[in-house]
């Protein structure tokens, strides 16, 4: 991996959301992926183990669980989304540093996500960050349900708001997702679990972490980004 991150040249700072904007040990994704649980075991009638099976699953073969049902279930998408992201996000702990930060940024900011816009409200919300932060919120509605890394999902957003991908750094906690935007020309950051925390990731999720697709890697989002050398 490069050093520091040079901000010069970057016009488009693009964030993930999820264990990207908030640490991945508030585990508030946790309570998402029991109620994906639950709701494949209701549209399929599995026995809870099996259905979580399924559901990592269609997840690691379709980018989300919700592709994957949407695909070979046929679900409607909004009814998901409103069932899985009824949840507690007072687990989020609000990150005034971060917010700073971002606003900081010169250029425009904008979230990327596979969960829709009400989650990204939502959360944003709980880490006292305002949405009128970003200039954008890219949600899987404005994917047409396509998610990340799907490369389509990347190509609707770029065209969305006009990001030059190679003035764009986006910023993720997958590095599957990385690998998309580099091959488009983007620079890359992967967050990281901070150290010394607990945390529910699986092992295949951090594959890749130190691939070349990766330029950047934090634990510490907000510190990262006040350690840059912006321009007065």
């Amino acid at each position: 991996m490069q050093g520091s991150l040079d901000p010069a040249g970057i016009a488009d700072w693009v964030f993930d959301l999820d264990n990207t904007l908030y640490p991945r040990h508030c585990d508030l994704f946790g309570q998402i992926d029991v109620r994906m649980t639950a709701y494949v075991a209701r549209l399929t009638g599995l026995a809870p183990g099996e259905a979580r099976r399924l559901q990592k699953q269609l997840y690691r073969e379709h980018g989300t669980t919700l592709a994957g049902l949407m695909r070979e279930y046929d679900i409607d998408p909004h009814d998901y989304l409103a069932d899985v992201h009824d949840i507690d996000y007072s687990a989020l702990v609000p990150d005034p540093a971060l917010g700073e930060a971002i606003t900081a940024l010169p250029g425009r900011k904008h979230v990327f996500t596979n969960g829709d816009v009400a989650h990204a409200q939502n959360a944003l919300k709980a880490i006292g960050i305002a949405v009128s932060s970003f200039d954008s919120v890219f949600d899987i509605v404005a994917a047409d349900f396509t998610p990340k890394p799907m490369r389509a999902a990347y190509e609707r957003f770029v065209e969305r708001h006009a990001v030059d991908p190679a003035r764009a750094v986006m910023f993720e906690d997958l590095p599957r997702n990385l690998e998309t935007a580099k091959h488009m020309g983007m620079t890359t950051v992967l967050v990281t679990p901070r150290a010394e925390t607990d945390h529910g990731a699986e092992a295949w999720e951090l594959e890749g972490h130190d691939e070349p697709h990766v330029d950047h890697a934090t634990d510490d989002l907000a510190g990262f980004l006040s350690s840059l050398q912006l321009a007065p």
